[in-house]
């Protein structure tokens, strides 16, 4: 198992870095540039969850979102070529006083076959720099996106 605990502070509301976070539309892999356009597939989605699968260069799972607090997400693995089941993602979202967020991301990646566990070990010795890497380019395309903000924020 591997764990990755990364932090990034944004000038978007949590409201926004959700609104991104759950557009499953066209240009996704803008704000997630290891989530390619030609392997999303939306196979469910309300108004606090979604069931996607997602991926790129040969790797994919399918994950279930849960943002029903919308203060904590969580994208759970539940099928993947590389990923056990026991996999997750948790956003952990805490507005500011001056209008933006702070966010805590927690990854845990447990491998399911031979590229899942190389993956995970590869994670331990390089992972906080590559998906700190991949988190930041998420945290700032969001921000370029200007979802709309609530009506009562600054």
């Amino acid at each position: 198992m591997t764990t990755i605990r990364l932090h990034e502070t944004t000038t978007a509301t949590p409201e926004q870095f959700v609104a991104g976070l759950t557009d499953f539309g066209p240009g996704r892999s803008k704000l997630f540039p290891n989530s390619a356009d030609d392997d999303l597939q939306v196979h469910d989605k309300s108004v606090d969850h979604a069931d996607v699968t997602e991926g790129s260069k040969g790797t994919w799972e399918r994950l279930t979102y849960d943002w029903s607090d919308p203060h904590r997400i969580v994208l759970k693995t539940t099928d993947s070529n590389a990923w056990a089941n026991s996999s997750t993602h948790t956003y952990t979202l805490t507005p500011r006083s001056d209008g933006g967020t702070d966010i805590e991301l927690v990854v845990v990646r447990h491998g399911k076959n031979l590229k899942g566990h190389f993956f995970a070990a590869a994670f331990t010795v390089i992972g906080k720099s590559f998906l700190g890497k991949g988190f930041h380019t998420t945290v700032k395309a969001i921000e370029a996106q200007n979802y709309p903000r609530p009506p009562d924020t600054p």
